[in-house]
């Protein structure tokens, strides 16, 4: 039996031997023709029984076998990314500037350079992470844990949030940041939580921690 991570699948539901899902990482959820097409054609060569597109921006291939996950791996070609565990999960991006008309600042640029530098990156708790181009916050950044939207501007940073079976809404952290004061902060940030959380979310450091102590070890 695997275990969640192993081999990148997620387990499932099974009435005699378990099942598992795989979702390749698909940096910011964009995909291409030739992925597509991998994906259909290893869901049609073993039966795969259902195709998610998930919260994640991924595609999900779920009930699959434990003897189907190597040669279904191999078969797609591509990265299992990290879909579980104490790290930073899959980065939410809206289309910003590159192809939003509302879009203030480039998220896509953005989600791309945090998503190289982040992803997989092993911390204290779970890290969700999101950028939106504009104050409308498509990438849903209130239930992040860190994240950034833009405006005419800069980058505005909320740490915080998160859904969970106890929500909490994110809280601004600093505004009007460059792309590359941005990507400072948000180092700066992760940082911080290495250094400071009890294995909690960001939201519950914040909680224990104050916002306004936060600030001020950050020089803000």
């Amino acid at each position: 039996m695997l275990k969640d991570g192993e081999k990148g699948v997620i387990r499932q539901r099974g009435k005699d031997e378990p099942k598992y899902a795989i979702a390749p990482h698909l940096p910011c959820g964009l995909v291409n023709p030739d992925q597509l097409r991998r994906i259909a054609d290893a869901a049609e060569q073993y039966g795969v029984p259902a195709l998610k597109i998930t919260s994640a921006a991924r595609i999900a291939m779920i009930g699959i076998e434990e003897g189907q996950v190597d040669e279904i791996w191999k078969k797609l070609g591509m990265d299992p990314g990290q879909a579980t565990g104490l790290c930073v999960r899959s980065i939410k991006v809206c289309p910003g500037t590159q192809f939003c008309r509302l879009g203030k600042q480039d998220s896509l640029a953005m989600g791309l350079e945090l998503d190289r530098i982040y992803h997989g990156m092993v911390l204290p708790s779970k890290m969700k992470m999101g950028v939106s181009g504009c104050k409308i916050q498509c990438a849903e950044n209130c239930i992040k844990d860190i994240a950034l939207y833009g405006t005419q501007d800069g980058w505005t940073l909320t740490i915080g949030g998160n859904g969970s079976a106890r929500p909490r809404l994110a809280d601004l952290l600093v505004e009007d940041l460059s792309f590359e004061d941005a990507k400072s902060m948000v180092a700066r940030v992760v940082e911080y939580y290495r250094e400071n959380s009890k294995r909690e979310r960001m939201g519950r450091m914040v909680d224990r921690l104050g916002l306004d102590t936060i600030k001020q070890d950050l020089g803000l």
